[in-house]
């Protein structure tokens, strides 16, 4: 299983397979056409209380991974997909923060794949 992130403003690229934009908020700036996203999952972004809460402020960096998680095992139908979904092809998960390493896709991907591992294939 194989799943990357890409910060949405990046170029497409044939190698990131099945584009998913995770943010619940449509990125700045960007028409539907320039973002190229196959799929657009509001539904497994954080909640706007918990992203509110975070503001990509690295020292709450783990207890954001715990909220996050924890908001994601209570919503469990979208996350089933991506499982799905990253078990027959490449997907890429798209952000649109600009710190590239504590986001929601970081941290998404993080729980894809943990619960991939856990879930009999």
């Amino acid at each position: 299983m194989e799943i990357q992130v890409k910060r949405v403003y990046a170029p497409a690229a044939p190698e990131d397979g099945l584009r998913v934009l995770v943010d619940r908020v449509w990125p700045r700036g960007m028409t539907r056409a320039a973002v190229h996203a196959d799929l657009w999952l509001k539904e497994v972004a954080p909640s706007p209380a918990l992203r509110q809460w975070f503001g990509h402020d690295p020292t709450r960096w783990e207890a954001f991974k715990t909220r996050y998680f924890a908001e994601l095992e209570a919503n469990p139908q979208p996350v089933e997909r991506l499982v799905a979904l990253a078990r027959t092809q490449r997907v890429t998960l798209l952000f649109a923060a600009r710190d590239e390493q504590h986001n929601q896709a970081v941290a998404l991907r993080e729980y894809l794949l943990r619960r991939a591992a856990q879930a009999p294939t």
